[in-house]
């Protein structure tokens, strides 16, 4: 059997070592030399002035997207783990891993952010924070979500949660809705007041991109 001592002792190593290598964690910038990969090396040097909306459909059509999976979701929910542990140095670790997959993740930007304006890094706080904001108003600018017709466009399930949690809403039933150009998501929530309201998320790239799954 393995001794108790040693096996809390190597576990204990692992984690001081993920929390001294957190801060100096770089995120990997792909190298598939398309769109998706050159938006992410522009945005990574302090270029945050770009189309956010092609580049969030970049991701679909990069081969960064086929690497996206169950590790993504895994990290997502240690960043919870860590931000409730306080663990700020792990946050950053698992939000740079998280980015290092999918950079148009809104969620791992914000806590990012919010981690180094919690830390005093001003400078990289200002970086992903302007990156965050660019990726939110590509949706939130996109239409005005009462119709299917004037949806939100969003290229990933994903958004359309980040804007409810946003709104301190919650998700009370998720529908398919249709118009005469736009597949959407009827997401109708209720809000902080208590009030029931619907929104439109059009996702016509959502469905193209499910419809190629299916065809495989």
């Amino acid at each position: 059997m393995i001794n108790k001592k040693v096996l809390l002792l190597t576990i204990f190593f692992f984690h001081l070592t993920f929390l001294l290598l957190a801060q100096d964690r770089k995120i990997e910038i792909p190298t598939f030399n398309d769109r998706y990969s050159q938006y992410v090396k522009q945005l990574e040097n302090g270029e945050s002035d770009i189309n956010y909306t092609d580049f969030r459909n970049s991701f679909l059509e990069s081969k960064q997207f086929s690497k996206k999976g169950n590790n993504y979701d895994s990290l997502k929910k240690q960043v919870f783990a860590e931000i409730k542990n306080k663990n700020y140095k792990g946050v950053i670790a698992l939000t740079k891993a998280m980015l290092s997959i999918d950079y148009t993740s809104i969620f791992a930007h914000t806590y990012l952010q919010q981690t180094y304006k919690i830390l005093g890094d001003t400078l990289n706080r200002k970086k992903y924070h302007d990156i965050e904001f660019g990726l939110l108003y590509s949706i939130i600018k996109s239409g005005d979500g009462k119709t299917c017709e004037t949806g939100w466009h969003v290229t990933q399930i994903e958004e359309e949660y980040f804007i409810i949690n946003m709104m301190g809403a919650r998700l009370q039933r998720q529908s398919i809705s249709n118009s005469e150009k736009n597949n959407c998501d009827k997401m109708e929530v209720m809000t902080e007041g208590g009030e029931t309201k619907t929104y439109y998320f059009e996702a016509n790239k959502v469905f193209e991109m499910e419809s190629k799954m299916f065809e495989k």
